[in-house]
């Protein structure tokens, strides 16, 4: 075959095959740092924390986030989105991570979750049963077992969803709308929205993406 014949064989099948690119969601559980700092601006530093042992940065929050996606199977941007929202807001930017105001005792994590919860949430982690054994009924104690390791203090928000709201609550939230985020708000967490919650809602979805997906 002749080169002139070669190069327009070449150039018809190039133009018939497609060029693949790269997808960009390569770790659907994958949270960096620059999308937390985005949400939560003042997660940039843990300099002079109001509360000495409980700051985390973005640094620290991106990975142990993500983990928790993994180990919870949450998958769905949307929800991603909302608890991340949910940590940030609860937590002032991850500042906190135990109950400050007005203080009760055994509320904690980084959702803040009740000491009933919490206690669920111990009793779940095989690898804490026998140190859970040992504080069952102490709800402070069994705080300090789950803020004391990362992956368990971040791991809360993602647990809660997937054990304790329903069906339908998460059916709705994955569709990314107001009223899916509101419905999981007031019907599963048990609190009320309010704009501030909402705005770091609103910057989650921004920065994740949910709806472009």
């Amino acid at each position: 075959m002749h080169l002139r014949s070669l190069l327009i064989s070449f150039s018809v099948l190039a133009a018939a095959t497609p060029i693949l690119s790269p997808r960009s969601d390569t770790n659907t559980y994958n949270i960096t740092t620059d999308q937390i700092l985005s949400i939560a601006p003042n997660s940039s530093t843990c300099a002079n924390p109001p509360a000495v042992g409980e700051c985390a940065t973005a640094e620290q929050a991106a990975p142990a986030i993500s983990a928790s996606f993994s180990t919870y199977s949450v998958d769905s941007r949307a929800e991603q989105a909302a608890l991340v929202a949910l940590m940030a807001f609860e937590t002032l930017d991850f500042r906190y991570n135990r109950n400050h105001f007005p203080g009760v005792a055994g509320q904690g994590t980084r959702n803040m979750q009740s000491p009933t919860y919490n206690d669920k949430y111990a009793a779940s982690i095989p690898a804490l049963s026998e140190q859970y054994a040992s504080a069952t009924g102490n709800v402070t104690a069994i705080l300090d077992l789950l803020v004391a390791d990362d992956s368990y203090d971040f791991g809360s928000a993602a647990w809660f969803l997937t054990t304790q709201c329903s069906d339908s609550v998460r059916a709705e939230l994955q569709q990314g709308s107001e009223s899916g985020w509101e419905g999981y708000i007031t019907s599963c967490v048990g609190t009320t929205v309010t704009d501030e919650r909402k705005d770091y809602w609103l910057k989650a979805v921004d920065v994740l993406g949910v709806g472009s997906e």
